[in-house]
């Protein structure tokens, strides 16, 4: 479970560069602001990994028969996470490039999501390696009846064990130790 938790994690954060450019200093992501992240990056994230595994993965496949369903329902639980969502997609732009976190600060918060939406979906869909479809497919699976909330503090727990381990980052920030 552990492992299949990773991968799934490992899909966020291969996301997480491209979508915000990240790092101006050593500040790290808390556990709190990690998971409202990944609870506003989930629907999003589903939609990508569905459509990237559409060619892979049999029509009986989770994905392929409820991953739209399972995106609609976390994305009703994105509202009242944005705000720390977006500190932390801010932090993580400002780690890179501080006049694109300055102009994302600037934006209203629709444009805004639309922008973090498109990204990550976007490369999620680029970054699935077809191999990795059928093992995140089951991960989904045993997840799906959890609400969006309780799906991205798993991820941020294993997040949070790997980084005891050392070197668990979300982009160019690393994740605080738990």
């Amino acid at each position: 479970m552990m492992r299949t938790l990773a991968l799934l994690c490992s899909t966020l954060l291969l996301a997480a560069p491209q979508i915000a450019a990240a790092q101006t200093g050593p500040s790290c992501l808390t556990a709190r602001e990690f998971t409202a992240l990944s609870t506003y990056a989930l629907p999003s994230v589903i939609s990508g990994t569905s459509r990237a595994c559409a060619t892979v993965l049999p029509t009986t496949a989770f994905l392929r028969r409820s991953g739209g369903d399972l995106a609609q329902r976390y994305s009703a639980t994105r509202a009242p996470v944005w705000p720390e969502a977006k500190a932390a997609f801010l932090k993580m732009t400002a780690a890179r490039d501080p006049g694109a976190a300055q102009l994302f600060s600037s934006m209203p918060d629709d444009a805004l999501q639309q922008i973090a939406d498109a990204a990550v979906s976007g490369i999620v869909t680029g970054q699935i390696k077809p191999e990795t479809c059928g093992t995140i497919d089951r991960v989904l699976s045993l997840v799906s009846p959890l609400p969006a909330e309780s799906t991205a503090e798993l991820i941020a727990i294993a997040s949070g064990l790997a980084s005891r381990a050392g070197g668990a980052r979300l982009g160019n920030v690393p994740l605080c130790k738990a």
